[in-house]
């Protein structure tokens, strides 16, 4: 049966869309306000995938999902705030407030919403990176490059400027990197000249798929003979996990994120946006100090609607 609008809807101050660490964080802070607070987390995480993260102070190393464990037990410390697993298909603007249909059919009216909902990565197009990806196929070099450095690494990117600045970045970790794409790259010779001063080798082949072998992964190419790495980090951008922004007709940046000030404010009243959705640094102590602005800012938009309602 398809959710659908009509049914009995309750009413909260409050409600976030996303469970990761940007929405986890604000969660808290609000909680801390005492602020009724529903929080939708439908379980897809960015680096659900991902065996380790890593640079948050305190919890360098952790598993992602023990993080997530630590955050919930300290949300229930705060009664006013509620997890609900469950997704959000569809948001609507009524009047001053937005109402939110979980796929459950559940329908909540909230005064002020938080979208916390993530960002994709575009994988590679070639065989083996879905299955590989979040342990020998990844897109961070701050996140991942540490453990395998001073080993041989691939960088696969566009076949452009923007794949060789991607490749440079990740010889900081190693003196033996390739550039892969999946076409032959087109570089000035001042930019490959640059890339060998930093020990970074341009594969002309396109790169076609890759395979685990012992703790690395194989580099199967359009032709020739395949090629060893320890790991293989991409970088081809991506976009918001999801267009709820877009559809309450929120101000998009060139990139088709969100866009939001330092404090999360959208271009939509009551509406604020944390997280990678906003496409900042794509870190997840970043994503959660955003969370916690987020957080802030929610307050007081609620505090200055208290302040100002009419009396009756």
């Amino acid at each position: 049966m398809q959710p659908s609008w009509g049914m009995a809807a309750r009413s909260v101050e409050v409600v976030i869309i996303g469970g990761g660490p940007a929405g986890l964080s604000a969660a808290t802070l609000l909680g801390r306000c005492r602020r009724d607070v529903v929080l939708f987390d439908d379980g897809n995480y960015r680096n659900g995938p991902a065996p380790r993260m890593h640079g948050f102070l305190t919890r360098d190393g952790i598993e992602p999902r023990e993080l997530r464990k630590i955050a919930h037990a300290d949300l229930v410390r705060y009664p006013s705030v509620t997890v609900v697993p469950q997704t959000i298909v569809e948001v609507r603007r009524i009047g001053e407030r937005f109402a939110v249909l979980t796929a459950g059919g559940e329908e909540l009216h909230c005064t002020a919403l938080l979208l916390a909902s993530g960002f994709r990565d575009t994988l590679p197009a070639i065989g083996g990176a879905r299955e590989l990806h979040g342990t020998l196929v990844v897109p961070c070099p701050y996140c991942d490059a540490w453990e395998v450095r001073d080993q041989p690494l691939a960088a696969f990117s566009y076949p452009d400027e923007r794949g060789a600045a991607f490749a440079s970045l990740l010889s900081q970790w190693t003196d033996d990197v390739i550039l892969c794409a999946d076409k032959r790259p087109q570089l000035a010779d001042d930019v490959r000249r640059r890339l060998a001063a930093r020990n970074v080798r341009v594969e002309h082949r396109e790169l076609r798929s890759v395979e685990r072998e012992r703790d690395g992964v194989r580099l199967v190419f359009a032709e020739g003979d395949s090629v060893w790495r320890r790991k293989l980090f991409y970088h081809l951008g991506g976009g918001p996990a999801s267009k709820l922004a877009e559809h309450l007709g929120a101000t998009l940046d060139d990139k088709s994120c969100v866009d939001v000030d330092r404090r999360g404010v959208s271009s939509v009243p009551g509406l604020f946006v944390a997280g990678d959705a906003t496409r900042d640094v794509l870190q997840a102590i970043v994503a959660a100090g955003e969370g916690a602005a987020a957080a802030v800012s929610v307050n007081e938009y609620l505090c200055e609607k208290e302040l100002y309602a009419d009396p009756t």
